[in-house]
């Protein structure tokens, strides 16, 4: 394996106690890439057997760009990505376009960086391959844990299986069920708004000549929508078809999801009809977010990504404002030179505001896509009268980027 350090990180400090953070997805790993580039051991506590993620594509924005620099991983990822020409809104009844954001050179021009979707079991590895190459970072699989105690000098956290972790602190990364923001805030479960995703991959050469491949495409219906994108230099094509049901907390078996589908887009244009029947049923995932919060963090325990501020899919910016996270949340802990409750509270105040944002401005999208009766009319209407430069400037707020903190908003 090789270790060998990056270019630009820092000695290993080995008089340190690591920093613990649970779970080993992309905001997890991105953290701990920023904090072992800063010479901090870090130990991540992943549940599966093998750190992977569950391989669909994903979007990214140009505000994430700067965040991968920061890591030393932005020729890397760029190596695995896809440029598409635009990201389109198309009725999902008429197959009219309503509303179109070029992604090419003015894109480029206005934010610097540009709009990608790949494989997200690309992106994972290229970020496990950079943890791999730091002796500051050990990644432990198989590890779920069952609860945490913050002693105020450093945390202990025991796993289902009764072994026992020492920390200098905790970093809950564990997704929109996290465990850790149960032992923390223990507000309950996620917040379900009654829709369904299924999502399948297939050979590009496998999708009809009436489909749209060199874009993003939403198809915006009453209670329903898809999403398409290629995948892997246009070998892969990523299908989501997310539905609006009665059972959406319910499992089925692939036969009764079928029908249940095909009930849902039964007034759905031909083409969202093609591509249903080339989607994998065997499983489904329930949509749900929470409300936005002030507080993330007590002592030396703290939140980020989806276990702090899951939001709706609609603006496609889970992963980036989990890496956002990361490295913000490394910066301040480097800045406060180790004080954890001190960089926690930081980060909250750098982060709350932003990430709440996405969460409120996300259903309020998810509204707008599932339009129905006139309020169809009022959607179309709307993006009609928008040009590209009004556009650029509705998502100029996101995709301007985030700044990592120099002086941070520190806090009693």
């Amino acid at each position: 394996m090789d270790r060998t350090p990056f270019k630009g990180s820092t000695p290993l400090r080995a008089t340190d106690t690591p920093i613990l953070i649970a779970g080993g997805g992309l905001g997890g790993l991105t953290t701990a890439l920023a904090l072992g580039r800063k010479g901090r051991p870090v130990q991540v506590l992943e549940e599966t057997a093998e750190v992977g993620a569950i391989g669909y594509g994903i979007q990214l924005g140009p505000n994430v760009f700067p965040m991968f620099t920061a890591l030393g991983i932005t020729d890397a990822v760029l190596d695995i990505c896809l440029f598409p020409n635009a990201a389109l809104m198309l009725d999902a009844l008429t197959g009219e376009e309503i509303a179109r954001v070029p992604t090419g050179r003015a894109f480029r021009d206005r934010f610097q960086h540009p709009y990608v979707v790949l494989h997200r079991g690309d992106l994972h590895n290229v970020l496990i391959d950079a943890c791999r190459r730091l002796p500051a970072i050990e990644i432990v699989p198989s590890t779920r844990i069952a609860g945490f105690n913050d002693l105020g000098d450093h945390v202990v956290v025991m796993s289902e299986d009764g072994r026992r972790f020492e920390g200098a602190a905790l970093i809950g990364a564990d997704g929109l069920r996290s465990r850790v923001r149960a032992e923390l805030l223990g507000n309950g479960e996620p917040r379900p708004i009654g829709y369904v995703a299924h999502r399948t991959i297939v050979p590009i050469t496998s999708v009809p000549d009436d489909v749209r491949r060199t874009e993003v495409v939403l198809w915006a219906g009453p209670g329903f929508h898809i999403v398409h994108y290629p995948l892997r230099h246009g070998e892969l094509f990523n299908i989501v078809a997310v539905f609006r049901t009665a059972t959406h907390g319910e499992k089925n078996d692939a036969r009764g999801y079928r029908i249940e589908l095909k009930r849902s887009f039964e007034s759905a244009h031909p083409t969202m009809k093609t591509m249903l029947a080339m989607m994998d049923l065997e499983r489904r995932w329930p949509i749900a977010d929470r409300d936005p919060s002030r507080r993330w963090s007590e002592g030396r325990v703290v939140l980020l990504g989806d276990a702090a501020h899951p939001a709706l899919q609609s603006l496609a910016q889970g992963a980036c404002m989990a890496i956002e996270d990361g490295v913000c949340l490394a910066e301040l802990i480097e800045l406060s030179q180790g004080e954890f409750e001190r960089a926690f509270r930081a980060f909250q105040a750098e982060r709350r505001v932003r990430t709440a944002r996405v969460q409120l401005e996300s259903r309020y999208l998810w509204e707008v896509y599932h339009a129905e009766d006139i309020a169809r009319d009022v959607r179309r209407e709307t993006f009609a009268e928008r040009t590209e430069a009004d556009m650029f400037r509705c998502l100029a707020w996101l995709y301007d980027g985030f700044k990592l903190p120099a002086e941070p908003r520190w806090t009693p």
